[in-house]
């Protein structure tokens, strides 16, 4: 029961954690090997848009920067997307205050992480307060000249967004046209993101989109976007499983010492049915028995009540996180079953309890007729 609620625990936050990921990765990307911009001709869009199954195209920019407001400043990684990215990214659904927008006309906005926009006590009511974001200028030599050593550009925020503290307190989103224009690129891009369709075979797409792309490109999905991220809970996972093992395997002694206290309590017994012609492997075979009932009946009504108190919390949500009034991202414990959870779980407790069964069974020997004469 331990080990079901557990794991379904575990699953439910590695899937919450995979979903604000995945509102800000997208299905694909495509990045240099080597270097950090390249010419935007080079790959071409509408040949990507070709491949079947691919739903959206959007190239990005990005670069370090210094951003400023008021008087605190906060190095950040700023991000230029086109028009596109706000119709296919998730993070419309992660803003926590104003909306996501990038454009309005001719004028630009900035769509800001929580964490970035929380260390510069930043409000997007603030109307007499732009943003004043600086870059070095691409062009300058060896300046004392502050104003020579940097482009810099003013923009107002729309919207604060929360994913995860490693991108709220990094990442600020801003129109793809203002960043060139900062950064005095004209055709350069750091990489390309796709969106495919729902059900679409993405190994094959990713096949196709490294053809395209060519030798110098590396195409990546989500989870090599996040590879180590995706390995430690994983590995996670399966370290509590290995623990919760133990200790189902340290508990199984009860099993081991209540199978030889019967046993030895039935000495009579067995002396009895060896009298009538049983074999030792027929008297084995009972208290075998005996124990796999013992842990058949543990595993199938664990897995029954651990069942039952994950759905009921999916319905109810009855165990919180933290108090009333808290900032996460969800109130409840969140949980997800998986079948191969079930029946790893099953089969380990039958394996651990054949084993316990199966070591007092083993040192049974024949009883000597005499211990039923002497009892009569």
């Amino acid at each position: 029961m331990a080990l079901i609620i557990v794991l379904s625990v575990f699953n439910g936050f590695q899937n919450l954690v995979v979903s604000l990921f995945n509102s800000f990765n997208p299905d694909l990307s495509i990045t240099l090997k080597e270097g950090k911009t390249f010419d935007d001709t080079i790959i071409s869009r509408e040949q990507i848009m070709k491949v079947p199954g691919v739903v959206s195209v959007v190239k990005y920019i990005e670069e370090n920067a210094l951003i400023k407001y008021k008087d605190k400043q906060y190095i950040v990684t700023i991000k230029g997307a086109d028009e596109d990215y706000s119709k296919v990214s998730g993070l419309d659904t992660m803003m926590t205050d104003g909306t996501f927008k990038l454009q309005e006309d001719s004028l630009d906005f900035a769509v800001i992480g929580a964490g970035v926009a929380y260390f510069l006590n930043l409000s997007i009511d603030d109307y007499l307060n732009p943003l004043s974001i600086y870059v070095p200028r691409r062009t300058a030599g060896f300046t004392s000249s502050f104003e020579n050593a940097f482009n810099s550009g003013i923009i107002f925020p729309s919207g604060f967004f929360s994913i995860q503290q490693d991108f709220d307190s990094k990442y600020v989103i801003l129109p793809i046209r203002f960043v060139k224009k900062l950064l005095e690129y004209e055709h350069e891009i750091s990489g390309i993101e796709i969106w495919i369709a729902k059900g679409a075979d993405q190994e094959r797409i990713q096949e196709q989109i490294n053809k395209i792309a060519g030798e110098r490109f590396k195409v990546k999905n989500r989870f090599q976007q996040q590879e180590l991220l995706y390995k430690i809970m994983r590995s996670e996972k399966w370290a509590i499983f290995m623990i919760l093992t133990l200790i189902l395997f340290i508990a199984t002694f009860n099993v081991i010492g209540s199978l030889s206290m019967l046993i030895i309590d039935k000495k009579s017994d067995i002396a009895l049915l060896q009298c009538l012609g049983a074999t030792q492997r027929t008297v084995k075979a009972i208290f075998l028995t005996e124990g796999m009932m013992i842990s058949f009946i543990g595993a199938l009504t664990g897995i029954i009540l651990g069942g039952i108190v994950c759905k009921l919390q999916q319905i109810y949500g009855f165990v919180k996180l933290g108090s009333a009034g808290s900032t996460f991202v969800v109130s409840t414990y969140p949980v997800d079953m998986q079948a191969v959870d079930f029946l790893f779980v099953f089969l380990t407790v039958i394996t651990i309890g054949l084993a316990a069964a199966w070591y007092p069974v083993y040192n049974i020997r024949k009883i000597d007729t005499h211990v039923l004469n002497r009892r009569e």
